[in-house]
């Protein structure tokens, strides 16, 4: 999985968990990296473990932000190869009555906003460095219905249809566009999330887990790692023909 030497990435929502993962993914082939990241505090210690990549505060809805952070990619990149749309957030759970206008707004407003606000800035900089790749982080709910977590589905579901409508605008620029759809992933954003059902279906926590990996046909989670090693591949030459595709990378989640 050969990379550019130097290839210039951006990850947002970078210093922890699956961005945290892909970032230190590419910058093990060589890559230039800058993080944006919504905590001050986890992007001080990721560029403390890795002094080589260079960070920024930045909330991807919030559009000055967002023009603010790539202000800073020029400045410290001199250009742009490869866009990581990371960054999103779990949402509410519980019935659809339940949820708040707001907490419906919020959810899209990261998930599939923020991917708008970072593609509109990105595509230029792709354009003038001759082509490139942008990954965009859906989720097996962006494929399956997930009753109890309506705004998120719905948001990654949007994730779909942006990266496909982005694949053919852009291929004739040679920019790549593909999503990953990662399942259940390790880590403590997984068990909030299952925790969050459990209570809202009134069950323990032990049973609701195993309820999850009974629809896993692998009936295992899978790491940040894994995805990370997708994200690299469709950005290395032997993905370079790979556009306009939402990869699965969880033992096939079979429904949620």
């Amino acid at each position: 999985m050969s990379l550019q030497p130097g290839l210039r990435v951006l990850v947002t929502a970078g210093a922890s968990g699956i961005g945290w993962a892909i970032a230190c993914a590419f910058r093990e082939q060589g890559a230039r990296l800058h993080l944006c990241d919504a905590s001050a505090e986890q992007l001080a210690q990721a560029l403390e473990r890795e002094p080589a990549m260079s960070g920024s505060v930045a909330d991807v809805s919030d559009e000055q932000g967002v023009e603010r952070l790539f202000e800073v990619v020029r400045r410290r990149l001199d250009g742009l190869d490869v866009l990581v749309n990371n960054a999103g957030i779990a949402g509410p759970t519980g019935p659809v009555e339940n949820i708040a206008p707001s907490e419906w707004s919020r959810t899209l407003d990261v998930n599939i906003t923020g991917q708008f606000l970072c593609a509109r800035l990105a595509v230029p900089m792709l354009k003038a460095a001759g082509g490139g790749s942008i990954v965009s982080l859906s989720s097996a709910a962006g494929r399956l219905g997930y009753p109890l977590r309506t705004p998120y589905a719905a948001s990654k579901w949007a994730v779909i249809g942006f990266t496909e409508s982005l694949a053919m605008e852009l291929g004739p620029h040679n920019i790549r566009v593909n999503a990953l759809l990662p399942g259940l992933v390790e880590g403590p954003r997984i068990r909030g999330v299952i925790a969050a059902r459990a209570e809202a279906k009134g069950i323990e926590y032990d049973a609701m887990e195993r309820q999850y990996l009974e629809r896993v046909s692998l009936r295992r989670m899978v790491s940040a790692q894994d995805v990370a090693a997708m994200a690299v591949f469709l950005c290395s030459e032997a993905g370079r023909n790979i556009t306009g595709q939402s990869i699965g990378v969880c033992g096939n989640v079979e429904v949620l």
